[in-house]
């Protein structure tokens, strides 16, 4: 009997994970069936028991889900416990639901398969939001030499910092305390530059050879991007890769068997390119 999965979100319209799932599930011989469900925004738990009663394996959650599948999950992965949300269920042998949040190491698996290294860096994330959140205890376990967490409410990265600074050094700032400080490696963690808006970054900001990543994406590079580029990065990405990423440590979760991530990446960055 073929094994059903699904992503579950609201809206879900724009979901890639049916596509990216198939062409997982092709790669590696499994025999699943993967949907894409759009759930009431006060249904997710009814929507969460129906699903698995009926026979499901597997669920991934975006958004606005993924603090009611943090509380639903039966049993929760040490990152999704830090990450204090849930992007993927999972139904174990012994029939509990265990939540895991693999959008972080979705994102590192990235840099690595782009050649980048986090090891020894000094890192400035933008934004302290639950997607950012969501990323950092993989993030530190780089061990990078510094992590800077810049935020318009100060108090929000404070947060952050109090929550994971025995992971690495840490600190937190305003955007506009960052006047005079050099970063290996910038991650845009706000959704602004999906709105063409860019936080006030200084243009002194990137060390020479600094690597840029947005974990946004689109058809276009975005704002955050274009900004990198004209003030001299010599490394970008957006968050294609870590969208994959993510869904390739979801598949493993299930099926145990970890597929390519580069010709999916591929795929849909051609697709992306043919919408425009």
């Amino acid at each position: 009997m073929t094994d059903q999965y699904a992503v579950f979100g609201n809206p879900i319209n724009h979901s890639k994970s049916p596509a990216i799932h198939k062409q997982f599930a092709e790669q590696t011989g499994q025999d699943l069936h993967y949907a894409k469900q759009l759930v009431a925004e006060d249904g997710f738990a009814t929507a969460a028991q129906t699903f698995f009663a009926q026979g499901g394996k597997g669920l991934n959650i975006t958004v606005p889900f993924k603090i009611d599948a943090y509380s639903f999950a039966q049993e929760l992965t040490p990152r999704a416990r830090r990450a204090g949300a849930v992007n993927t269920l999972a139904l174990r042998a012994d029939g509990k639901i265990l939540g895991d949040n693999t959008d972080g190491i979705g994102m590192v698996h990235d840099m690595h398969n782009l050649g980048w290294d986090i090891q020894d860096k000094r890192v400035l994330i933008l934004g302290a939001g639950g997607a950012v959140r969501g990323i950092l205890q993989p993030l530190l376990e780089e061990r990078p030499a510094q992590v800077v967490i810049a935020n318009r409410t100060l108090s929000k990265a404070q947060e952050l910092v109090a929550e994971f600074h025995d992971l690495a050094d840490m600190k937190a700032c305003e955007f506009s305390q960052l006047a005079g400080e050099q970063f290996d490696l910038v991650i845009n963690g706000t959704s602004a530059s999906l709105n063409g808006d860019l936080p006030p970054l200084p243009a002194q900001l990137l060390k020479p050879g600094a690597s840029c990543y947005d974990m946004m994406y689109g058809a276009e590079p975005t704002v955050f991007l274009t900004w990198a580029e004209q003030n001299g990065a010599a490394k970008l990405a957006d968050g294609l890769g870590m969208l994959v990423g993510q869904a390739a440590e979801a598949f493993y979760l299930w099926r145990d068997i970890r597929p390519e991530v580069i010709p999916v990446i591929t795929a849909l960055r051609r697709q992306l390119g043919e919408k425009k």
